[in-house]
């Protein structure tokens, strides 16, 4: 079952541990885009392994597949396909990938019935 999530009350959570529920929130999202693309491959934890084991390198790889994922799952609903892949890498190249997981997490809502 995929949850709607309340991105501001992310971001906050996020902060406010000091990034601990932003490691929960990018894995449980990860996840649960992998669902609804429907890619048992795609996991959160198989992706914060590899962004931990590459310094943070692999949330690049991440954030350009997900945008494609999430596209994928959208087709396959019949709604429009946004593939953002390039933004996500953009934001998380320049160090902002708090707002990858903020337009992740509204595409992620959008599909979330």
């Amino acid at each position: 079952m995929i949850n709607q999530r309340n991105i501001a009350l992310a971001i906050v959570l996020t902060l406010v541990t000091c990034g601990i529920y932003g490691i929960y929130w990018f894995i449980v999202m990860t996840n649960e885009v992998g669902t609804l693309a429907k890619d048992d491959s795609f996991t959160g934890g198989k992706h914060f392994l590899l962004s931990i084991v590459t310094c943070g390198i692999w949330t690049l790889v991440w954030s350009y597949q997900v945008g494609k994922l999430v596209a994928e799952a959208q087709r396959q609903r019949g709604m429009i396909a946004n593939d953002n892949s390039v933004l996500y890498l953009i934001l998380s190249f320049f160090g902002l990938g708090i707002v990858t997981y903020a337009l992740v997490q509204s595409d992620v809502n959008k599909m979330a019935v």
